[in-house]
């Protein structure tokens, strides 16, 4: 056996232990919509998840849609709902999967920010502000306008504030998103994105609003998403840890997580006419463009393509030097600070 095959084994070996000790947590999971892929994350080893539980609807559907939700985790057996920081290691240690649920666009507000209290109640914790266009609050990261947060939308970032849901600026226009961290007065997400700085798209993040989400005490959680790593259709692990490599030289190893961004219309979930079928509905709804979002297939990073997998990023960050405390933080211990500074 040669010595980088020695290593490689060392390595393997401490990976494994390391990923069963710690909490790893992914940021952004739309994949869950479709619920019996829940099963695929408690597999893979996750501790918790962040379903897309609403957003681009209005207000009596995504009632309806947190009431299927709530009906579900009891009756499932081996889910929590994450309401504190607190349950993400007690589901861990009851080996159940976290769920944290997510809003992606502020759509289910409408005008009326009682709504916000609602929610609350019913269990959401993190709101992203847009998706993609423009809404009441401001306008989302593919808007030629890039106008920043609407008056409207200032309410809206202080009352999540007070009702200690989390910020998300994911898929939100920049100038909106520099807003944003500015009228918050708690930590500011990106729950899912990638830095223009390893490459270019409008979907991606500048540098200046990484700063100021780390700035903020947040974090931001790189994307597998493939057309946001790169312009490889197939993006290797490396690739995808090239971004989170970039965040953590920029900001600090504190102020980055994971928000992989799994999601129905994958390879490995569904064929190539279903993905295409996906696709369109998306492109005829306006709410993604050719240009940021080409057609199908999308495949994942190579081997973490699903979640079943997620444990495989480990040894691709430990062989980038990162060590095994820089990995604890990145799996999750980064996101659990933030929810227990936003949440209690």
């Amino acid at each position: 056996m040669s010595t980088t095959e020695a290593a490689d084994l060392y390595r393997d070996a401490i990976s494994i232990d390391l990923f069963r000790d710690a909490i790893s947590i992914d940021a952004c999971c739309p994949l869950l919509r479709t619920r019996p892929f829940v099963d695929w994350f408690l597999a893979g080893g996750i501790t918790a998840a962040a379903p897309t539980v609403g957003g681009t609807d209005n207000a009596e559907t995504t009632l309806r849609i947190l009431g299927g939700w709530l009906r579900f985790i009891r009756e499932h057996g081996k889910l929590r709902h994450v309401l504190q920081a607190a349950d993400i290691p007690a589901a861990k240690a009851a080996g159940e999967l976290g769920l944290i649920f997510h809003f992606q666009g502020t759509d289910p507000i409408e005008d009326d920010l009682d709504l916000v209290e609602a929610y609350a109640v019913l269990g959401v914790r993190v709101v992203q502000l847009c998706y993609n266009v423009k809404n009441r609050v401001g306008d989302g990261a593919e808007e030629a306008s890039d106008g920043g947060l609407s008056t409207f939308g200032r309410r809206v970032v202080r009352k999540l504030n007070e009702a200690r849901i989390i910020v998300d600026c994911a898929h939100t226009g920049h100038r909106t998103s520099m807003d944003a961290v500015a009228h918050s007065s708690a930590p500011v997400i990106v729950s899912h994105g990638n830095p223009k700085g390893v490459f270019e798209c409008d979907r991606n993040v500048a540098d200046e609003l990484i700063k100021a989400i780390a700035g903020s005490g947040g974090v931001m959680g790189a994307c597998g998403y493939p057309y946001f790593i790169g312009r490889d259709q197939r993006p290797t692990l490396d690739a995808y840890i090239d971004h989170i490599a970039y965040i953590a030289d920029l900001v600090g190893i504190d102020h980055v997580g994971i928000g992989v961004d799994y999601y129905e219309g994958m390879e490995g979930v569904a064929d190539l006419g279903e993905a295409k079928r996906l696709y369109d509905i998306r492109l005829a709804r306006g709410i993604w463009q050719p240009k940021t979002y080409p057609p199908p297939p999308y495949v994942y990073p190579a081997g973490i393509e699903t979640p079943k997998t997620f444990g495989a990023v480990v040894p691709g960050l430990l062989r980038r030097g990162f060590s095994a405390e820089d990995v604890r933080k990145l799996l999750g211990g980064n996101w659990l600070r933030v929810y227990g500074q936003v949440w209690g």
